[in-house]
């Protein structure tokens, strides 16, 4: 950037490299034009009035064609003049509008919506381009912190109680279902051997019979079955 006669020239910037100057008339100003980091933080409150600690980290430069605007209202160390001002003036705006629940809950919606204000704001009124923003950290008092840990636990019980609940209502309604299924069982047998007489008992023993037939022929021992007697006797 060039310096003439007492003013800054607005229409001319010059990159790196070698250029020429008028001695005594000519004065250069120098501008780090690459992107450099900035973390800006506050301690701020929310809408129910609990403490929030935040800090943004933001990586910037400035806009080239706008440097002789930038050190004309702003000087040489605008980043150290804009950039925590944006930067605090905007995390207190927004967290002031959640409460604390609200901001657990929601963080990545706030951190979107204060990176959007940070950076357009940065831009539209002074020229600096944020070429990212981030929240590095978002904590809250120690004795709200404790608090919210002590709800999480308490919800947690409360869902493993309500599931011990729900699994013994599940086994009861299971076993009823069991009971009532032999039951229904044994009495259709007692209907069928009343119709059927010593018929069923004769079939359930021929049926045993040919089962016990099958296991002897498969065995590799001498087993015989006595007369009159329901036992067997294996050599």
């Amino acid at each position: 950037m060039d310096y003439v006669g007492g003013g800054i020239r607005d229409d001319y910037v010059a990159g790196e490299g070698t250029h020429f100057k008028i001695p005594f008339i000519q004065k250069p100003i120098f501008f780090d034009t690459r992107i450099r980091p900035r973390e800006i933080s506050t301690k701020t409150g929310t809408k129910d009035l609990q403490t929030v600690n935040i800090t943004l980290r933001v990586l910037h430069r400035p806009i080239v064609e706008k440097l002789p605007l930038i050190y004309k209202e702003l000087g040489g160390d605008y980043d150290e003049r804009i950039l925590p001002s944006v930067g605090n003036e905007v995390m207190k705006a927004v967290i002031a509008r959640y409460k604390a629940e609200e901001i657990i809950q929601r963080r990545e919606q706030i951190s979107k919506e204060i990176q959007k204000m940070v950076r357009d704001r940065a831009l539209q009124k002074f020229h600096i381009d944020l070429v990212d923003v981030s929240i590095t950290d978002l904590s809250f008092s120690k004795e709200f912190t404790r608090a919210v840990e002590m709800k999480q636990v308490a919800e947690q019980e409360a869902e493993r109680q309500a599931f011990i609940v729900e699994k013994s209502r599940y086994e009861k309604d299971a076993a009823i279902i069991l009971a009532s299924g032999e039951a229904k069982a044994a009495e259709m047998i007692s209907e069928a051997m009343q119709k059927s007489g010593s018929g069923l008992i004769e079939l359930r023993k021929i049926e045993a019979s040919k089962e016990i037939a099958n296991t002897l022929a498969n065995s590799k021992n001498i087993t015989y079955l006595p007369k009159d007697t329901p036992y067997l006797i294996t050599k």
